[in-house]
């Protein structure tokens, strides 16, 4: 059952969202039924002191501008051909191409110990942070009570980041009032989430720390380990382009399922022709997505699947194998 927003909260959220006030922001009210069962969980699972944690949520606010976009992300807004050109851009593949440059043997010894090609983490950063750039500006801990709090449809989910992310500052010594990333909570220069940060961050440059703020080793070590601890396949080509044979009888799936759904030799007998190699039995899945003036039609394998588990999405996955191939050749022509 999905809760609702307490009345007068609710109202509030409205008034600001509605009335575009210059403040979103409200201070956490920490007496509220869920916050208190919030502070029994974590105490009781953590043997955390409870007016340590009680006083660390009262310094939280919730924004109603973060509600507004995380409920319309770019990935559920946008047509393939406009979300494309977000990233497919000649300054951010150039930008590519000199961070690649610049970290070439990190990037070479990632991709010897976990198995996935430079181009692809090249390309998870690109399109994560623009290379550094763009690493979010909001209080993580704000987004996270804010989804965790007053965003019903992915409470439980936050709430398990928020826990996370108390546990991660107390162990990593931050400064919980200035950690600013994505308005979901993501951080540092991979947008690891709280839970991802604990249980995929690595230490590349062997300092005794794990730093995916100011680290660029460990920054594109823990990207690569993340790929690797999803089972990504060393050797295996991640998605090619499709055209249909008419009449074709392999119907996409609804929403671009992440599964594969099914094998290269269901889609070769649908009327589906792709460059991507194996035998009939290898899973696959069928992509279609829009395009300018026709759909666009891609053969997904398992590596591609591996992609949508850093985000759970399919044109957010095409992004990134895109945009690294295309880094990947303008630095090989130079």
């Amino acid at each position: 059952m999905i809760r609702s927003f307490p009345t007068l909260r609710r109202a509030a959220l409205a008034a600001i969202v509605l009335g575009g006030a210059c403040s979103t922001a409200l201070a956490l009210d920490t007496s509220r039924a869920d916050v208190q069962a919030f502070v029994d969980r974590v105490v009781d699972k953590h043997g955390l002191e409870r007016t340590a944690v009680e006083q660390w949520l009262a310094h939280a606010t919730i924004d109603a501008g973060i509600i507004e976009k995380i409920s319309r992300p770019a990935e559920r807004v946008r047509p393939w051909h406009e979300y494309r050109q977000i990233f497919l851009t000649t300054e951010r593949i150039t930008a590519g191409v000199e961070f690649w440059n610049e970290h070439t043997a990190t990037l070479k010894a990632a991709e010897d110990k976990y198995g996935v090609p430079a181009e692809i983490i090249v390309g998870i950063i690109g399109v994560e942070t623009y290379y550094g750039r763009i690493t979010g500006r909001y209080t993580v801990r704000d987004a996270l009570a804010t989804l965790a709090f007053d965003y019903p449809p992915r409470s439980r989910f936050f709430g398990g980041e928020l826990e996370a992310y108390l546990l991660l500052s107390r162990a990593e010594g931050w400064d919980v009032d200035s950690v600013l990333g994505s308005y979901a909570g993501a951080m540092g220069r991979g947008q690891f989430i709280p839970t991802s940060y604990r249980e995929y961050a690595v230490d590349f440059d062997d300092d005794g720390r794990r730093d995916l703020f100011d680290s660029w080793p460990d920054a594109i070590g823990s990207v690569a380990n993340y790929l690797a601890r999803h089972r990504w396949r060393r050797g295996e080509p991640v998605v090619a382009p499709a055209r249909i044979k008419k009449p074709f009888s392999i119907v996409p799936p609804q929403k671009n399922t992440l599964k594969l759904t099914s094998t290269l030799g269901d889609l070769r007998a649908g009327g589906v022709r792709t460059a991507i190699d194996g035998d009939a039995a290898t899973p696959a899945t069928l992509i279609r997505l829009d395009g300018v003036d026709r759909n666009d039609y891609w053969v997904g394998r398992h590596n591609f699947y591996v992609i949508t588990r850093y985000n759970r999405s399919v044109m957010y996955a095409l992004a990134v194998q895109q945009l690294g191939a295309a880094i990947a050749t303008k630095r090989s022509s130079r």
